[in-house]
């Protein structure tokens, strides 16, 4: 398929899922005929059928008798992209923000038992620099800067743990992830928080005990969310 083909296709499941999350295409319901989405979309037919087919390999969109598709309702969506993009719309945002979090916890947790064994002197130095990096801008209120020191402090472990399967799950989360620390990194006593559990996490690093790094973590991701439910969401 050509780049162009592709950018177009890949418009095409925009749309669609832009539809979707918006209510305007409901789960159940019969999708529209070709041509009239073709036209609301403004690409040719043939490019339709290649983002519909991308969208029913997620889950998104399954064929019904007719030659018609239905929108399947979200908890039978199989593709991460597609969920992701759901998660972070408005009217999931408590439920995605724990979910997220939840994932964080068995991912992260595992991260940093692995890491800390395997970990080279490199990560461990550069950790240690992207932890002043995080106190330097928190201190100067900067948030963005403390929101790409923290995600790029906690990548430092994920490449520690030397496992690329790890690496390519946790990959596809990284816009929603940045999205959920700018907002939760907007509260100063949150990002207090933060720098006293990462320069845990970072000694537990540099002792090489997995289970120390793993606790370490586990604190992290329960303080985590102790802030996003009491600073956050209101509860």
């Amino acid at each position: 398929m050509k780049p162009e083909r592709i950018t177009r296709t890949q418009s095409v499941v925009d749309g669609l899922l832009d539809e979707i999350i918006a209510g305007r295409l409901v789960a159940g319901e019969t999708l529209p005929a070709e041509a009239d989405l073709a036209a609301l979309l403004g690409v040719s037919r043939l490019t339709l059928r290649e983002g519909v087919r991308l969208l029913q390999a997620q889950g998104v969109i399954v064929p019904v008798p007719g030659s018609r598709h239905r929108v399947a309702p979200v908890d039978e969506w199989t593709g991460l992209e597609a969920v992701v993009r759901y998660s972070r719309s408005g009217g999931a945002r408590r439920r995605s923000s724990l979910d997220l979090l939840d994932m964080r916890v068995m991912f992260e947790t595992g991260a940093a038992e692995l890491a800390a064994p395997r970990a080279a002197a490199e990560h461990i130095a550069e950790l240690e620099i992207l932890l002043e990096r995080m106190r330097t801008a928190h201190d100067q209120g900067d948030v963005p800067g403390f929101v790409d020191a923290d995600l790029a402090f906690h990548d430092v472990i994920f490449a520690a743990a030397d496992n690329r399967i790890l690496v390519a799950s946790v990959r596809p989360l990284t816009t929603m992830l940045q999205d959920s620390r700018t907002e939760t990194s907007a509260v100063l006593e949150i990002r207090e928080h933060a720098l006293v559990e990462h320069a845990a996490v970072l000694e537990a690093m540099r002792t090489r005990s997995a289970d120390a790094a793993r606790e370490a973590m586990a604190s992290h991701m329960r303080q985590t969310r102790d802030d996003l439910l009491r600073y956050v969401l209101g509860e």
